[in-house]
C-alpha cells in the first residue's frame, strides 16, 4: 500500500520540525503489519530564511529519505494541489491520500464555496489517475486568526460543512472518501508554535486523527499509540 501526504504549511513543516508525517511514519512502522511505502514528488521542508522549500534539516536526521516523500507546500492549498494531484498519483501509484488542506485557501485565496469546488476538483483529478484511490480528508482546524476575525471563522465553519457534503456526495465503494474528525483536544495555544503550525504535541495529534480514522473505517493499522496527551 502506498500512502501520500498532501497538505499546506502544516504538513510540509519548516526546517527543524519533526512533522506529523514523521509521526505517521513511526506509527505505520509499528502498526501496519505489512509492506507499505510513503510516496510523493517532494521531500523538502520549508526554509524560513530562504523563504523556499529547500531544507532537509528534519529534527530526526534518522528519518529516512524514502519516508520523507510528500505533496505539500508552504502557502499551497486546494487551489494549488488540484492541478497537481493527477500526475502525482499517476507517477507514484498512490493508493491512499492523507489530505490536510483548506486553511491557507480561506485565508488568502478563495471563499468557502470556491474552496469546496477546488476540493471536489482535487478528488476527481485523483480518481482520474487511480479510480480506486482511497482518501482521508481532515477538516480545517481554525487557527489564531479565527479567534479574532469572525468572518474568517465563519468561512472556516462553512467550508467544513461543504467539505462534509462533498464527501457524502462523492463517496463510493470503489474509491472511498473518509472525513476524519479534528483532534478533540487540539489546542492552538499548546499544540502549535504560533497559533497555526503544529509543534510536537500537535504533530502527534494530527497523525493520530488520520491513523484512528483509517483503523476505525478501513481496519488499516491500529489505533494511534504515540504521545497525544
Amino acid at each position: 500500500m502506498r500512502f501520500m501526504f498532501v497538505g499546506d504549511s502544516m504538513t510540509i513543516g519548516r526546517a527543524g520540525d519533526f512533522t506529523w508525517r514523521y509521526r505517521m511514519w513511526q506509527h505505520l512502522n509499528a502498526s501496519f503489519g505489512g509492506p507499505y511505502r510513503i510516496v510523493g514528488p517532494r521531500t523538502e521542508l520549508y526554509d524560513t530564511v530562504a523563504a523556499a522549500p529547500l531544507s532537509h534539516d528534519y529534527a530526526d536526521p534518522a528519518f529516512p529519505e524514502k519516508a520523507r516523500k510528500h505533496l505539500a507546500g508552504w502557502g499551497e492549498g486546494w487551489l494549488h494541489m488540484a492541478p497537481l494531484i493527477r500526475e502525482a498519483v499517476a507517477s507514484s501509484k498512490a493508493d491512499v491520500l492523507l489530505v490536510s488542506l483548506g486553511l491557507i485557501d480561506l485565508g488568502f485565496y478563495t471563499n468557502s464555496a470556491q474552496t469546496a469546488a477546488n476540493a471536489r476538483a482535487f478528488i476527481e483529478e485523483a480518481r482520474a489517475a487511480n479510480p480506486r484511490v482511497h482518501t482521508v480528508l481532515l477538516p480545517v482546524i481554525p487557527n489564531v486568526r479565527a479567534a479574532n476575525d469572525a468572518p474568517f471563522a465563519t468561512e472556516c465553519a462553512r467550508f467544513n460543512e461543504l467539505l462534509a457534503k462533498t464527501v457524502a456526495d462523492l463517496d463510493e465503494p470503489g474509491s472511498p472518501l473518509l472525513l476524519a474528525s479534528p483532534p478533540r483536544t487540539y489546542d492552538i495555544h499548546s499544540d502549535t508554535y504560533d497559533g497555526t503550525h503544529p509543534g510536537p504535541s500537535g504533530e502527534h495529534k494530527l497523525a493520530a486523527t488520520f491513523a484512528d480514522a483509517m483503523h476505525q473505517a478501513w481496519d488499516v493499522g491500529t489505533p494511534y499509540a504515540g504521545a497525544t496527551r
